[in-house]
């Protein structure tokens, strides 16, 4: 089972921890303010009021021993980077921290921090990428200068096969999975509408009219590919 820590319990913080509990991950949250560690305790493995710049604290609670941690310390930068610097010290490689300003990120990238979060940079970019396309419905950049994107098929793909397409070989994109809703009957005779998610498409499957698909690849290359799928439509 995968074991992560989060800590910080502010709104981002809080969902973090409990969606990865509810996916069945082992999760330790970790904050200063009894109330939020309160609210959490029954949604998360354990729940902990500590100090994260306390090194014998966060030991002795085992933070050397998860997969990731995610630091979702965001307003406060000092905390921030004495608790980055702690983990660093402890063999933590792999942290995702949630930032607020460039400033604060540039800081935690030079204490070796890969992954950097920036939640309203990141909603800004996915809103605009959904107003300049109507078709994109999901835009993620990701740390590696990656991004993934869900859009719904541009009309010239209907009909084609993931191979005809070649987004891999073509573009340097990966197909990730396709969405579609399908008509059925049910049990009792009556028209029902089933939302379906292929998360292995081949190279034969065929795209059909309003399907959506996630892709992943080199940013440039999305972008790219929003713009010309735009145009034509």
């Amino acid at each position: 089972m995968a074991k992560f820590a989060v800590i910080g319990l502010g709104k981002f913080g809080m969902n973090v921890a409990i969606t990865l509990f509810e996916k069945g991950a082992e999760v330790i949250a970790i904050d200063t303010n009894q109330v939020l560690i309160d609210e959490i305790s029954d949604r998360v493995s354990v729940a902990t009021n500590l100090n994260s710049t306390d090194e014998k604290a966060l030991k002795a609670n085992g933070i050397q021993d998860v997969d990731a941690v995610v630091l979702a310390i965001g307003n406060n930068i000092e905390v921030s980077v004495l608790t980055t610097a702690i983990l660093k010290k402890l063999g933590m490689s792999n942290i995702y921290a949630k930032v607020d300003s460039k400033v604060h990120g540039r800081i935690l990238e030079l204490l070796g921090v890969q992954n950097i979060i920036f939640p309203e940079e990141q909603i800004g970019i996915q809103l605009a990428n959904t107003l300049v396309s109507s078709s994109v419905l999901e835009y993620f950049d990701i740390s590696t200068g990656h991004s993934i994107v869900e859009i719904v098929v541009p009309e010239f793909w209907v009909g084609k096969s993931l191979e005809e397409i070649a987004l891999p070989t073509k573009r340097g994109i990966n197909i990730i999975a396709i969405k579609y809703s399908r008509q059925n009957v049910n049990e009792e005779g009556e028209n029902i509408i089933e939302e379906k998610i292929n998360d292995m498409p081949g190279a034969k499957d065929v795209i059909e009219e309003n399907d959506v698909i996630v892709l992943i690849g080199p940013k440039s290359k999305i972008d790219e590919l929003i713009k010309e799928t735009t145009e034509v439509v």
